[in-house]
C-alpha cells in the first residue's frame, strides 16, 4: 500500500500534464478557431488526410462517417459491423439510422473473418466498419480486396489504434474514411473528442448537410473529467474511483445516440500539448506488449494450447493499447480474478453486438450467436493485460502468474 487506498493499476493509461490542462482551460475562455485550425492541420499531416471534421467524440465521428459513406439513402443501405467490438460502434450505427448486419471475427487475430464478411457483403451490405481492437492492426489490403467486388466502402475505426501501424502507415491513415477517438482510455486524449478523416478523393465540402447537423461545442467539453483523470488515474489513487459503484468504472454500457457537437477549443489545445507525451507512452506500450508476448510464448500454458496469443498481421506493428490474450473462460475461469483486476486485468466486452436490443431492432438478418462463433469465443475467453508505464515489473510478473495458472471450470 502506497497511500490511503491499496495500489490499483488502471487497465489503460493516457498521459496528461498540469501545464497542458492549464493551457487548455485558458483557451476555453478565448474566442476564434485558430487552435482548431492548427489541430486540423496536425491531423491531416500525421494521418495523410485531405480534410478532417473535429467533433466531441469518436462515436459521433463514426456516426457522421456512416452518414457520409452511405449518403441520403442511408435507411436502405445496410452497414456491416463486427459482431464483437466496443458498444459505441453500435451506438453510432443506430444514431445514423442505418440497417445493420454483423460479420464474425477471427479470435486469433481479432480481424474480420473474411468468409463471414464476404457472406454479409453478398447479402447486400454496401459499407463495412473495421475496428483495430486493442491496438492490434488488421491486414487492410485483404479487407479491401474482399470488399471491392461488391463495391462496398470500408470505414477504418482506429479509435483504439494509436501507436499501431500496417506496412509503415499509422492506424487512422489506411481507409478512404477513417475515424479517431480522443476519449479517456484511448492513449491520446483531449478529455473528449473525435475526428473524421477523409482522403483518396472523398471530400467533406460536398456534404454541407453533414456539417450543418453538428451542434456548437460546449465551452470546456471534457476538460473537468480530464483533470480528474490526471489526479486519480494513477495506481496510488485509482482505487478510490474504482471502489465507487456509481462511477461504473470497468463496465461497458450501451449509450443511446445523441447529436454530435463540434470539438471544443480546450480539447484541441490539450491534444496538441500532450502529443509528445502520448507518443512516448505509445512506445512504452509497444515495448511492454512485446515483452508480454515473448514471455507468454515461452510459457507451458501457451505450449499446451490452453493460452492463445492474438497475432498481428505480417508487416505490422501492434500498438497494444492493452494486451489481448485468450484464456479458458476469461475472467470467469480465473481463481484470482479480484487480485488480477487490481493489477489492471480487464475482461472482454460482455456480449456480442447482436445481443444488444438496439442492434437487433435494426438488423436486416440474424443467424443468432451461432452465426458469429469467433465473436462468441472472444466474449468468453478474452482478457487484456495493461502495457502502460504505470504498471511495474513486479506487478506484471504477478499478473502473468495469475493468468497462466491452471484454469478452473467457470461455465
Amino acid at each position: 500500500m502506497t497511500g490511503p487506498w491499496p495500489r490499483h493499476v488502471p487497465p489503460a493509461y493516457t498521459p496528461l500534464s498540469m501545464g497542458a490542462l492549464s493551457r487548455a482551460a485558458l483557451s476555453g475562455l478565448g474566442s476564434g478557431d485558430e487552435e482548431l485550425a492548427g489541430f486540423r492541420r496536425l491531423l491531416c499531416a500525421r494521418y495523410n488526410a485531405t480534410d478532417v471534421l473535429l467533433v466531441d467524440s469518436g462515436t459521433h465521428a463514426l456516426d457522421l462517417a456512416l452518414r457520409l459513406v452511405v449518403g441520403p439513402a442511408r435507411e436502405e443501405a445496410t452497414v456491416a459491423l463486427p459482431a464483437y467490438t466496443c458498444y459505441d460502434v453500435a451506438t453510432a450505427a443506430v444514431g445514423a439510422r442505418v440497417p445493420i448486419a454483423l460479420y464474425d471475427l477471427d479470435p486469433n487475430t481479432l480481424a474480420p473473418d473474411l468468409d463471414s464478411l464476404a457472406r454479409v457483403l453478398s447479402a447486400g451490405a454496401r459499407a463495412v466498419v473495421v475496428s483495430s481492437l486493442y491496438g492490434i492492426p488488421v491486414d487492410w489490403e485483404a479487407i479491401e480486396r474482399c470488399a471491392a467486388p461488391f463495391g462496398a466502402k470500408v470505414i477504418e475505426d482506429a479509435a483504439q489504434g494509436i501507436g499501431s501501424s500496417w506496412r509503415g502507415k499509422p492506424a487512422g491513415s489506411l481507409g478512404s474514411v477513417s475515424v479517431l477517438s480522443f476519449g479517456r482510455g484511448k492513449g491520446w486524449t483531449g478529455g473528449c473528442g473525435g475526428a473524421l478523416l477523409v482522403r483518396n478523393g472523398v471530400t467533406l465540402t460536398a456534404h454541407a448537410e453533414l456539417l450543418g447537423g453538428v451542434l456548437p461545442s460546449r465551452m470546456f467539453g471534457g476538460l473537468p473529467g480530464a483533470k480528474l483523470q490526471w489526479i486519480f488515474g494513477r495506481p496510488s489513487l485509482f482505487g478510490l474511483p474504482a471502489a465507487l459503484p456509481w462511477l461504473h468504472l470497468g463496465e461497458t454500457p450501451y449509450h443511446e445516440p445523441s447529436m454530435a457537437r463540434a470539438m471544443p477549443r480546450s480539447a484541441a489545445v490539450l491534444l496538441d500539448r500532450t502529443l509528445a507525451l502520448a507518443e512516448h507512452e505509445a512506445s512504452i506500450r509497444r515495448d511492454g506488449g512485446g515483452q508480454l508476448r515473448g514471455a507468454i510464448s515461452r510459457s507451458d500454458p501457451w505450449r499446451a494450447g490452453t493460452v492463445r496469443l492474438v497475432n498481428p498481421p505480417p508487416d505490422s506493428v501492434a500498438g497494444y493499447l492493452r494486451f489481448p490474450l485468450l484464456v479458458g473462460d476469461g475472467l470467469v475461469g480465473l481463481a484470482g480474478a479480484a487480485r488480477a483486476r487490481q493489477l489492471g486485468l480487464a475482461g472482454a466486452f460482455p456480449t456480442t453486438l447482436g445481443a444488444l436490443g438496439a442492434v437487433r431492432e435494426r438488423m436486416v438478418r440474424s443467424g443468432g450467436e451461432a452465426g458469429w462463433p469467433g465473436a462468441g469465443t472472444i466474449v468468453r475467453d478474452l482478457v487484456t493485460l495493461p502495457t502502460h508505464s504505470l504498471v511495474d515489473e513486479r506487478e506484471r510478473q504477478e499478473l502473468m502468474q495469475l493468468v497462466l495458472q491452471p484454469r478452473s471450470s467457470g461455465r
